[in-house]
């Protein structure tokens, strides 16, 4: 039913699928999100929309090859199916003529970041975009998000291209007066940014990635604080005020179980390192 129909990388250990998924396209808006299941006994995993069309019923989302699911994820090819795409999920972006608005991300999330850019671009605002990565080669679709802004910025943790980490958007928020801030991407990316952005004023989205299992709000496993109050990422969020979320405990949720994830995957890509048969359908 949810079957994949193209398949791009967008750089090492880094893709997007466009996946056939009408049903879903149909009430799909920017910031949700979908819950993506590979197999009958596979993992829930929840991926941010990315694009999509609605005259060809086709959603697209970026994931990185990080875990066991991503990695098996990452096998899958053009004409393959997964079992189940669950969405949209989660509250959309608000999207509207603000002014002026600065839109940053960082790795995977760059590529759902670009959606609002566009979003914001056609609700009427002008759009400076920042993107960023830890080294060059992780650098996300740098060509499309100097076509959708008003002006564009790169930076890389170790400045291998564009500026050295953030310390460059404290100038800019010298210089510029923005109505708007919308960030994805790593949790300590958002928080840096909700930090240099807080004595402005300017008023900071963020997108939460806790852990999550159903997406509807029933298990409580995505719970992450806001303004002191405990809310449901995927009910709730997935966006919140950068000024008002705690960092420190949606960091420390998302590690909870990485020691086992950290087994997991090792023993997965053990178990498919010794088989011959064919890995695309493993």
């Amino acid at each position: 039913m949810y079957k994949i129909l193209s398949i791009q990388e967008l750089a090492p250990k880094t893709k997007m699928f466009e996946v056939s998924a009408p049903d879903i396209v149909a009430k799909a808006e920017p910031g949700q999100f979908v819950i993506v299941i590979i197999s009958e006994k596979g993992e829930r995993i929840p991926l941010t929309i990315s694009d999509y069309n609605r005259e060809k019923g086709t959603l697209s989302f970026a994931f990185h090859e990080v875990g066991k699911t991503t990695k098996e994820l990452g096998l899958l090819q053009v004409g393959d199916d997964l079992e189940n795409v669950t969405g949209p999920l989660g509250n959309p972006s608000e999207i509207k003529k603000f002014g002026k608005v600065l839109c940053i991300g960082g790795s995977v999330m760059i590529a759902p970041l670009l959606l609002q850019v566009k979003a914001m671009k056609e609700a009427g605002n002008h759009v400076t975009t920042i993107i960023g990565a830890r080294i060059k080669d992780g650098l996300l679709m740098k060509e499309k998000a100097e076509a959708l802004s008003d002006k564009t910025y790169i930076a890389t943790d170790d400045g291998s291209i564009g500026h050295k980490g953030l310390d460059f958007l404290k100038e800019i928020l010298k210089k510029e007066k923005f109505d708007r801030c919308v960030v994805m991407g790593p949790v300590a990316m958002m928080y840096e940014v909700s930090e240099i952005t807080k004595p402005y004023g300017i008023p900071t989205i963020v997108t939460t990635t806790p852990i999550m299992m159903d997406g509807m709000g029933m298990c409580g496993v995505c719970r992450v604080t806001v303004g002191g109050k405990m809310l449901f990422g995927c009910f709730d969020g997935p966006e919140f005020d950068g000024h008002q979320v705690d960092f420190d405990q949606l960091v420390q949720r998302q590690r909870l179980f990485l020691p086992e994830e950290r087994v997991k995957s090792l023993l997965w890509e053990k178990n498919i390192g010794g088989c011959k048969c064919d890995r695309s359908k493993a």
